[in-house]
């Protein structure tokens, strides 16, 4: 039986109002760790659940042996649906009595872009750890905080995006490892989605609350360049975003797109809001990784030559082309971000690696070339 993931394109159980999750990703079995079995070996809470990507968060979690004890947010609606998925948590009063709570060691949230960084500052200042979906900070001057804050504090600050989820993309990182197509040169990532604008809330178009498409939707993308390239430094070369086809939501971006560098190579990016209907899925999403010696594609959502299910894999070398399968790669994501929350350990993500996506997201916003207005 197929399961979802964070980035499922459906309706989320917190009702209309909440926005839907953009995407659907079937597997062809679920993913499970040993740390599922037994007694929870942390508990955690949930505070701002504005997207509903805090359903696979919470998941997420759960999986790598969390126990969701309470959880908080200030709009009822979400709340009650919230409660209703998770029965076990105790909707509490406030965010500082989850705050104040000793026995919570971890607080996952998915609240609105620009409140994420802020919660984040206070999760660590109260010496909790924090895993926040994307995007976790809107504004430079938001990431220089956290950095200061979790540099002072030692707590985890740990973002859940695209590779914790994605087979395919670690598997390239395997095969990259191995030397199966030599040196990387560039990575070139293509992001479409289907906007769906009916089930988006209102903080979906308002430009200071999303922190603009390729701070949002590009995430992602700059975390696999840095991670499948093993890039330490890196710049945004140019950058442009625009809004093109939808002047009755003018503080909506549609297209961007950006080039960067790096010491371990180069890196392209296009996101996008113009995904067609007749697609099966939220979009198509394409990762081309060129080396010295051969290249790997990923189709990471969909294969529309007609193989089902998501994470597909050619490999290109000298020798001839190859499909490699990905359902049994494993995602050890969930495990190791409890490990290092019980351990005190950097498993799961490197936080240098974690703030210079963030950078590069941020910095190839603020540069960007605008288009015309739509």
């Amino acid at each position: 039986m197929a399961t979802h993931t964070r980035r499922e394109f459906l309706h989320s159980s917190f009702g209309a109002s909440a926005i839907a999750v953009a995407g659907s990703r079937r597997r062809s079995r679920p993913q499970t760790t040993p740390s599922t079995k037994g007694t929870p070996r942390i508990k955690f809470a949930v505070i701002g659940i504005n997207h509903s990507h805090i359903n696979s968060q919470v998941q997420t979690v759960t999986r790598g042996g969390g126990q969701l004890v309470s959880f908080y947010a200030k709009e009822p609606d979400l709340a009650a649906a919230f409660s209703k998925r998770f029965p076990e948590a105790k909707l509490a009063r406030s965010e500082q009595e989850i705050l104040e709570d000793p026995a919570i060691q971890l607080i996952v949230s998915a609240a609105i872009p620009n409140e994420r960084a802020p919660l984040g500052i206070g999760a660590m200042e109260h010496g909790k750890d924090f895993m926040v979906d994307k995007p976790a900070a809107t504004t430079l001057e938001q990431l220089a905080e956290v950095r200061r804050v979790q540099a002072r504090t030692k707590r985890i600050f740990s973002v859940l995006i695209g590779r914790h989820e994605s087979r395919s993309i670690n598997k390239a990182g395997e095969l990259i490892h191995a030397g199966a197509i030599g040196k990387v040169v560039q990575t070139a990532a293509l992001a479409p989605h289907k906007m769906n604008p009916e089930t988006r809330p209102a903080w979906f178009f308002k430009r200071e609350q999303y922190g603009g498409i390729l701070c949002d939707l590009a995430s992602h993308n700059f975390d696999a360049y840095l991670f499948l390239t093993s890039t330490t430094r890196a710049e945004v070369v140019a950058s442009q975003v625009g809004n093109v086809h939808h002047p009755q939501y003018p503080e909506l971006e549609d297209f961007g797109d950006v080039m960067l560098s790096g010491d371990g190579g180069s890196g392209y990016i296009r996101v996008d809001w113009f995904t067609p209907a007749g697609l099966s899925t939220f979009g198509d999403g394409r990762l081309t990784i060129i080396g010295t010696e051969g290249y790997i594609e990923l189709r990471e959502t969909v294969d529309i030559a007609g193989r089902p299910g998501s994470d597909h894999l050619f490999l290109v070398d000298q020798k001839g082309t190859k499909y490699v399968d990905c359902a049994d790669v494993p995602l050890p994501y969930a495990e190791r971000l409890v490990d290092d929350v019980v351990n005190r350990t950097t498993t799961a993500d490197s936080p240098a690696r974690t703030f210079l996506a963030m950078q590069l997201a941020l910095d190839a916003q603020n540069r960007a070339r605008r288009f015309p207005s739509a």
